[in-house]
């Protein structure tokens, strides 16, 4: 069986505050690439709730926290879609993320 790794390595200040995230997947082409913000979601089958991890650096401006949060809504919106054929609530979701958009003032 193969496998493989995606690894985020954080750096974090005297207060456990990430200073600096890197991640690296090999098998994707990445060796090392510096980011701000990392947000995992894994599924726990046994307790049937979704078990996060949201980190991001002290310097991650807030309009770039915005934009990072509507694509994320916009791409939960297309893996809903392939994961259930279902158009309709994705649409629902894309909906939302545009909403999130203007609400957020990063769309008018």
């Amino acid at each position: 069986m193969k496998k493989t790794k995606i690894i985020i390595d954080v750096e974090l200040d005297d207060n456990h505050v990430p200073e600096k995230m890197f991640w690296k997947a090999e098998d994707g082409g990445i060796k090392r690439q510096e980011t701000k913000a990392a947000m995992i979601s894994v599924w726990d089958s046994k307790a049937m709730e979704a078990l996060r991890i949201d980190l991001w650096t002290k310097d991650m401006p807030v309009d770039e926290m915005k934009r990072f949060f509507h694509q994320i809504l916009v791409s939960i919106g297309h893996t809903y879609e392939r994961a259930t054929s279902e158009e309709d609530v994705a649409q629902w979701l894309s909906e939302i993320a545009e909403e999130f958009a203007v609400k957020s003032a990063i769309k008018m």
